[in-house]
């Protein structure tokens, strides 16, 4: 670790403030900064957070505007309008774009050399728009992608196996999203192929038993939502993680959103794919081995960012 780590977030809504939370308690963070709107909310989540400080590491926690941000080495972004009944994604991408052209450029004037993560949603798009609007390098702008997907996945399986998840190698690809799916042909546990690991614990994992999987993953937020209406404790780990790994400068593996660049034939936009991050954001991503069908759905879910894209973003920026 370096000796001095800060990190800013852009948000304290639910999300924020359990990263904040998370992250408070990680012992990575020399000084953390929680930014909103809302200064009364995110004052009392300041305050919430500094009354347990007997009982984490020294750091600073503190408020303030986008001038308290300055040098920080990760700018996380969760500030976003809510999805409302009857509204459709364009239009959720519309009102958050105009979100964001109120964050970035002031993120960017007082840490040019941060790192930014956007867990804003629709975070594909969100994250193009953070990297179109912040001039920053691609490597340099993350999105959270699918890395609770995973996660998601991960737990699905470990269920069904009767196996520590943290065992599991398995991704989700593609959107974050409808249309994300899960690399079946990359699953190991501990580098043993899914198949034959299943055949030791006499479970048969059939096509049936890993589409009912894929479809707990893509319905799991809802099914949360449901019954509690919002999630937060999942992703505010995940953000912890992503943080954990570049300020680690751990040079590990997670399917974060990245800039495609002829990713099996896709460009220009924000998608999940297995990348190395470290200390400088994306170190690079992996061109993994995928079948057929695979490609075929890495595309899909390519297609349906772009038709957003398009539609949405190009007009407005």
């Amino acid at each position: 670790m370096k000796k001095t780590n800060k990190v800013s977030i852009v948000g304290a809504g639910a999300v924020g403030a359990t990263a904040a939370y998370a992250l408070s308690i990680s012992g990575m963070l020399n000084e953390l900064v929680l930014v909103d709107v809302n200064k009364e909310k995110a004052l009392g989540e300041v305050l919430d957070l500094r009354h347990g400080s007997a009982f984490i590491n020294p750091m600073t926690i503190s408020t303030g505007d986008y001038s308290a941000t300055k040098d920080s080495d990760i700018v996380v972004i969760t500030a976003g309008a809510p999805q409302k009944v009857g509204e459709t994604r364009i239009d959720l991408v519309n009102k958050n774009v105009e979100i964001f052209k109120g964050i970035i450029p002031e993120v960017a004037k007082y840490s040019p050399n941060a790192i930014l993560l956007v867990v804003a949603n629709p975070v594909d798009i969100l994250s193009y728009v953070a990297y179109k609007l912040s001039g920053f390098p691609k490597e340099r702008v993350i999105g959270s992608g699918t890395v609770l997907d995973t996660s998601r996945l991960q737990y699905e399986i470990s269920q069904r196996l009767e196996v520590d998840p943290r065992n599991i190698e398995a991704y989700i690809m593609g959107e974050h999203g409808d249309t994300e799916f899960s690399a079946w042909s990359l699953a190991r546990i501990n580098g043993i192929d899914l198949e034959e690991f299943s055949k030791e614990v006499d479970l048969d994992f059939t096509d049936n038993l890993k589409g009912e999987i894929e479809k707990a993953v893509i319905n799991g937020a809802y099914e949360v939502i449901n019954r509690k209406g919002a999630t937060y404790y999942a992703i505010g780990l995940s953000i912890k993680r992503i943080v954990e790994a570049i300020l680690g400068d751990e040079n590990t593996v997670l399917p974060v959103s990245v800039l495609a660049e002829d990713y099996y034939g896709v460009d220009d936009v924000y998608i999940s794919i297995p990348s190395i991050i470290n200390k400088d954001g994306i170190k690079h991503s992996i061109k993994v081995e995928l079948t057929d069908e695979e490609v075929e759905r890495f595309k899909l879910s390519a297609k349906a960012l772009e038709k957003v894209l398009d539609s949405s973003f190009r007009a407005l920026v």
